[in-house]
């Protein structure tokens, strides 16, 4: 756009039904974003089982910004600025580490304790005369505006003001809840370090695609007729069932109109759901002595409440997508119009089985991994619909599908039974443009 953006022309490309190309290619809205979503609503930095020890750190972009997550010697969690207020050098060059006994700038020593304060500068009798005072606010590391985690999962808002994490969260808090709420110890920790991507494309591309119901079988069903033809084989050979993770890839050979039954549903703030995609209750030994342990646990009524919930995908708007019963977590941060870093966490339920954690571990490495069929077809689609979009050829993405169809209730919209229903797809783009609007 010409950089004169304003409320009534970002509002002009959004309609119930289609949205405007630019929302996804101009520079200038981008940086709206960035201002308006992305260093303004709460975003998730990372799992307090990322900074187990005082002293260990994990470095994280939100929005435009350079920060940290930090556990001090108090064992609270705290988030920087990563800059030094001295000369503006980054504190923090690796991703993670351990600090030690305090930060240390490679520049010039200053050193600080993990609550942010000025621990020691050399020479500092320099300064005698001066307006600087190291117990001024500006001497010190600056933390996030705002910093809270809900049940070990710790989010930002960089404005001060703003509605809390809890009612931010809304509904979409019962993906983190099932996540926690299948171990059988109530916990969970993150395993190892996370794959990462840059994805040559828009960030909202991204999102849209996980709860694009209509998509899988077009775009994955190579994968999914090749795992299908081996798993009959395999049974034909040995005249037992294939493994639960052939299914993994399997499932994509399943008809487009079959896509159907499964719900889609879209909350207030952006966040939004798919339910009823895969239990994963096979009546297989390990399954049922993990089932028993979590009945143990939190007694039948409740073990089976958390059992029997099946959300496959939950997207904590704009930040996250997670995957409660396979253990995953996705994290978006957009770097331009058109790169978007994605870090792919996978977790430990605590007091599992171990073929439990194997079986989301076949699912992480399977599908969500840089590696499979599955990611690459995605990218590469996500890519071809960047390249598309910001060039000439028309200048609307359709939404249509069911338009009109979905039901409301106290705010929250579901798909219309037995659809493909891109209700998700305007959910979230309604949200956007309240974002890119609010406080103009």
């Amino acid at each position: 756009m010409d950089g004169s953006l304003t409320p009534k022309s970002i509002e002009s490309l959004v309609e119930p039904d289609r949205v405007h190309r630019l929302c996804y290619t101009d520079e200038d809205i981008f940086q709206r974003e960035m201002e308006k979503i992305h260093e303004t609503v709460w975003i998730y930095v990372g799992h307090k089982s990322q900074v187990k020890e005082p002293g260990d750190y994990y470095t994280v972009q939100v929005g435009r910004q350079l920060l940290f997550m930090v556990r001090g010697a108090d064992d609270k969690i705290r988030v920087f600025y990563n800059r030094c207020p001295h000369r503006g050098a980054m504190l923090c060059s690796s991703r993670s580490g351990n600090a030690g006994r305090r930060f240390r700038c490679s520049y010039h020593a200053w050193m600080f304790d993990f609550d942010g304060s000025v621990a020691s500068i050399p020479a500092l009798n320099g300064y005698e005369g001066t307006r600087f005072n190291k117990d001024d606010p500006d001497a010190q590391l600056k933390p996030a505006a705002r910093v809270d985690d809900y049940r070990g999962f710790y989010f930002v808002s960089l404005k001060e003001d703003g509605p809390d994490l809890d009612s931010f969260l809304g509904g979409a808090k019962l993906s983190l809840d099932q996540l926690v709420d299948r171990a059988p110890e109530g916990d969970v920790e993150v395993v190892g370090d996370c794959f990462r991507m840059i994805q040559k494309s828009n960030w909202k591309i991204f999102l849209e695609n996980q709860l694009d119901v209509s998509h899988p079988s077009a775009t994955h069903e190579s994968t999914g007729v090749a795992t299908w033809k081996i798993e009959r084989a395999m049974e034909k050979r040995t005249g037992q069932k294939a493994p639960l993770s052939y299914s993994f890839l399997s499932a994509f050979k399943m008809p487009i109109e079959d896509w159907r039954m499964f719900e889609t549903v879209g909350h207030p703030q952006g966040h939004c759901m798919l339910q009823g995609y895969m239990g994963l209750r096979p009546q297989d030994p390990d399954t049922l002595e993990y089932e028993g342990l979590i009945k143990k646990a939190y007694g039948e009524e409740r073990g089976e409440e958390i059992l029997s919930t099946d959300l496959h995908h939950v997207l904590v708007y704009p930040c996250l997508s997670v995957q409660p019963p396979l253990q995953q977590l996705r994290a978006i941060r957009p770097l331009g119009p058109d790169r978007t870093l994605t870090e792919i966490w996978h977790f430990r339920l605590k007091g599992a089985p171990e073929p439990i954690y194997r079986r989301a571990l076949d699912y992480y490495y399977l599908v969500n991994s840089p590696s499979t069929m599955v990611n690459a077809d995605d990218l590469h689609n996500f890519w071809k619909c960047h390249e598309g979009l910001r060039r000439d050829g028309g200048d609307w993405v359709s939404l249509h599908r069911n338009a009109g169809q979905d039901r409301i209730e106290d705010g929250v919209q579901y798909s219309a039974p037995d659809t493909m229903s891109e209700m998700p797809l305007r959910s979230m783009m309604q949200a956007w443009k309240h974002y890119m609007t609010q406080g103009d």
